[in-house]
């Protein structure tokens, strides 16, 4: 049973609960501890189980005195503990129904009907345990980690923004010449966040990072707006630049923008319409490594 299969068998055991009656409130409760402890659960739930002593916890609460529903249980502010009690609650009631009975009756009393008793310990115990131990549990899974693999030097990473236009042709003429160009948008999210996804997407050897003009803006005291690149373009140019050095990151300009405070003096390509980009940048790429069919550069020249 995977983790989310065996949480939402915990949350359909205490719906179940939450609408049974004196004949069939036992089935709910031991549905309910065999999630618990199903296979992707049961080490968590011993644990918490085994961060308490019940027995003593019982012992330890208000018995109240002897007017029936007077009786108080004592429950830590420790959030973990009280998870952990309340599993044993659980366990016990699934092991033995007469037990369940006797304890909502004394502890959770709301009237001489034994029913009445099992949900008002439903209300104020396992609803909200079922709630507070999906969180608990979730807390605990790991973020997205992925393996740190060699740079492959068949990809290439293309950083683009709104125009379509550049992205394709670069995009082409990579394929062209053998290459595998690599854009992000086009890849699985698999339920990563874009920072993720980027990470797990950059074991390229080589980025090109197209500066198009899509944004507008200027300093506080400009009097005129001047074209920008899109801010996450400026972004994964840092980042590319960060981890694969400068030598590896060829940045194509198109139009008149303005160029990043940090980045001048940086040779830039423009994206001119005739393509000599492409030999520009068939040159890097072999200065990075690359094996460059020149016969196909200048094909495509």
């Amino acid at each position: 049973m995977s983790l989310k299969t065996a949480l939402n068998e915990v949350n359909n055991a205490v719906l179940d609960l939450q609408s049974a009656d004196y004949n069939t409130y036992h089935r709910p409760i031991q549905r309910l501890s065999a999630a618990l402890h199903s296979e992707s659960l049961r080490a968590i739930t011993e644990q918490l189980k085994a961060d308490v002593d019940f027995d003593a916890f019982v012992s330890d609460s208000d018995e109240g005195g002897s007017m029936i529903g007077s009786a108080t249980l004592n429950w830590p502010k420790d959030r973990q503990k009280e998870l952990g009690l309340a599993i044993h609650i659980i366990d016990r009631g699934a092991e033995d129904a007469g037990w369940f009975l006797n304890f909502s009756h004394h502890w959770y009393h709301a009237g001489n009907k034994f029913v009445a008793n099992i949900r008002k310990v439903t209300t104020a115990v396992i609803i909200p345990f079922a709630r507070d131990f999906k969180t608990y549990v979730e807390s605990l899974r790991p973020a997205h980690t992925f393996a740190v693999e060699p740079n492959d030097f068949h990809r290439v990473f293309i950083v683009h923004g709104h125009d379509e236009a550049p992205r394709e042709t670069v995009a082409r003429f990579l394929s062209t010449v053998g290459l595998d160009p690599v854009i992000l948008h086009e890849q699985a999210n698999k339920g990563m966040t874009i920072p993720e996804k980027l990470a797990a997407y950059a074991n390229v050897g080589f980025a090109v990072v197209l500066l198009t003009p899509d944004d507008e803006g200027r300093v506080k005291d400009a009097a005129e707006m001047q074209f920008r690149a899109r801010q996450n373009v400026i972004l994964e140019l840092g980042y590319f630049v960060g981890r694969l050095g400068r030598d590896r990151v060829f940045a194509l300009l198109k139009g008149q923008i303005e160029i990043p405070s940090d980045y001048v003096g940086v040779a830039y390509t423009a994206f001119d319409e005739g393509g000599g980009w492409r030999q520009n940048l068939a040159l890097e790429l072999e200065a990075a490594g690359y094996d460059i069919d020149w016969n196909k550069v200048m094909r495509r020249g």
